[in-house]
């Protein structure tokens, strides 16, 4: 009991080191913080040999953590990308006129190597064959698309 008085910081650092370790094991973050809290305990213990404040300041540094870096540590671990998948991938993505397209009569259009039923998604007169489109929505197995400017040839390009 002694030698725990006498090295109350190498103390806190095992414990710290301990619930670190054991946090391997549960990977939920409550133990990690636990251990922060406990390697402030160490810090209070180079500063004081009060064992009261030593425990009052890792109680206290382990609350923060718990209650202010683990809540939105977890919420960005757990959350991720939104996955679109199926026709909505298809969105933003850019496809050739292959059949006139026009407002309220339905044309062509290859997107990602497919042929789909297309309408302009705008009161334009009629996008012509070859022209490059984007898609804006997609209705069942219709495409909602718009024109888009070519991008500038580079100099000396053919």
């Amino acid at each position: 009991m002694d030698w725990l008085r006498d090295h109350l910081w190498e103390t806190w650092l095992a414990v710290g080191i301990a619930l670190a370790l054991a946090e391997l094991l549960s990977l939920d973050l409550f133990l990690l913080m636990l251990a922060g809290g406990a390697l402030a305990g160490m810090g209070a213990a180079l500063v004081t040999d009060s064992i009261v404040v030593q425990v009052l300041v890792a109680s206290a540094a382990s609350l923060l953590l718990l209650a202010g870096v683990r809540p939105p540590l977890v919420r960005r671990l757990h959350g991720g990308p939104e996955l679109v998948l199926g026709p909505a991938s298809l969105v933003g993505a850019r496809g050739v006129v292959t059949e006139t397209v026009a407002e309220h009569r339905p044309g062509r259009v290859k997107i990602g190597g497919e042929s789909w039923l297309a309408v302009s998604a705008g009161a334009e007169a009629g996008i012509e064959v070859g022209r490059t489109v984007e898609v804006v929505a997609i209705n069942g197995a219709t495409a909602q698309v718009r024109p888009v400017s070519d991008p500038p040839s580079l100099p000396g390009a053919p």
